[in-house]
């Protein structure tokens, strides 16, 4: 062959490689959205899909990442809980997402671990949960118990002299477990067995009116009563509206809820309602520029100015752009490098402080309790003077004041027994275990 076909042969070559380099650098970077549209869940996760969207559409307005810009590919788990776990692999291996946002219950979470660690994909969870977790392919951007559960019960014990409990709750895994920590924690601090009182209900359970009114005779017992809530879903609706039919007030029996924030308020006649509570880790009422421009954001994108703003959608905010940071750290989406990256991480929250990925893929979080208003709002009675780390492991669990977690080499670690001084079980096995 001649030097000019060489040349020629070569510099096609090279083209073709630029080409194809150019082409793959223009591939949209694939955020999975995996929340449920419909089911007893969708008052809740909706507004989380909804959230992400936005977020897309601002990142690419800023020019995507790396050169590349975002799309949002959306399934509907529709509040099925095997469903997630299909839906889930549909957008690693079918879609080939780079990154998942999504799930509000443990019982969905827990559909979806296996098949996450399975094919190595990302999943962020933007939710308060149970703890007794802690896996490499999942970032808990939600409050872990230390960080919502045992501050509320604190507060509520030391502020308003709390000697009564009920845990009232929906029939699944965080529910159980996060009462489990309580009743532990409650007793440790010298309650009675019979000064607390334990109830679960199904998912959309409607008629409380025998539940409320056992409620209503358990705090008649002259001991000052308050009812722990980790009802979920639609069903809080129903659960609202008969303490208000039955006169409880905030001032008789106060609820503290873990699971009702802004959006489940907004169909509620809040009235009867005002002065109970919930403990989260946002509230939109919180005063900082960076809220306000998040709470204008979200009203421009909905083209509604009654919409409102809640704790997990906080968490998508800060999870994704961690995502982001940790993308640009890295240079690459490839998971791996990812899941190094992002350990160390910080970026802005939306109370006016800066939240950090942790080793055990927890963040860290302020801790506030709110009050609610007529106008179905919390004005922030209580809140952590700083920021408080989320433990994956409970202090309060004999199975679990042993673990710590790490996922930086050389520990890369879940389970890892500071008695024993080994690794345990897989974080899988260990999910699988607590429920």
């Amino acid at each position: 062959m001649s030097i000019k076909k060489h040349v020629k042969v070569g510099l096609s070559a090279l083209a073709l490689s630029v080409s194809m380099h150019s082409a793959a650098a223009e591939d949209p970077i694939k955020i999975g959205i995996l929340h449920s549209l419909s089911g007893t869940m969708a008052i809740s996760e909706t507004v989380l899909k909804d959230t992400v969207e936005m977020l897309i559409e601002q990142q690419n307005e800023k020019g995507g990442v790396l050169g590349r810009e975002l799309e949002a590919v959306v399934v509907d788990p529709a509040s099925d809980w095997p469903l997630f776990a299909e839906k889930a692999r549909e957008l690693l291996a079918q879609e080939e997402v780079d990154v998942i946002f999504g799930n509000w219950t443990s019982v969905s979470r827990k559909s979806v671990l296996p098949v996450v660690e399975e094919l190595n994909g990302l999943l962020f969870y933007p939710v308060q949960y149970e703890g007794e977790e802690s896996s490499e392919n999942v970032f808990y951007t939600g409050a872990a118990p230390n960080q919502q559960a045992i501050p509320a019960v604190n507060y509520l014990m030391n502020e308003i002299g709390v000697e009564r409990w009920v845990l009232a709750g929906t029939d699944y895994v965080y529910p159980r477990t996060t009462n489990k920590i309580l009743e532990t924690y409650l007793k440790d601090h010298g309650v009675a067995d019979e000064d607390i009182m334990v109830n679960y209900t199904p998912f959309g359970h409607s008629d409380w009116q025998n539940i409320v009114s056992d409620i209503k005779s358990f705090g008649s017992a002259g001991k000052k009563t308050a009812v722990v809530s980790t009802i979920n879903g639609d069903a809080n609706v129903p659960f609202y509206r008969e303490l208000g039919n039955q006169g409880i007030s905030a001032s008789d029996i106060p609820v503290v809820a873990f699971s009702v924030g802004e959006q489940e308020l907004s169909g509620i006649d809040t009235g009867p309602l005002v002065g109970h509570l919930a403990a989260w880790n946002y509230f939109m009422s919180v005063d900082t520029d960076a809220n306000w421009d998040f709470i204008d954001a979200w009203i421009d994108y909905k083209g509604d100015d009654t919409v409102v703003t809640n704790d997990p959608m906080e968490a998508h905010y800060i999870g994704f752009n961690m995502y982001i940071e940790a993308v640009k750290k890295a240079g690459t989406t490839d998971v791996d490098e990812v899941k190094d990256a992002i350990i160390g991480v910080s970026v802005p929250n939306l109370t006016g402080g800066y939240a950090t990925m942790m080793p055990n893929h927890h963040i860290t979080k302020p801790v506030l309790i709110g009050e609610i208003q007529d106008n179905g709002q919390f004005s922030v009675v209580w809140e952590t003077p700083s920021t408080v780390a989320g433990d994956a492991w409970s202090d309060f669990l004999p199975g679990s004041r042993d673990m710590i977690a790490d996922w930086r080499k050389p520990m890369f670690c879940g389970t890892f027994n500071t008695v024993t001084g080994s690794c345990g079980a897989s974080s899988g096995e260990m999910a699988a275990e607590s429920e």
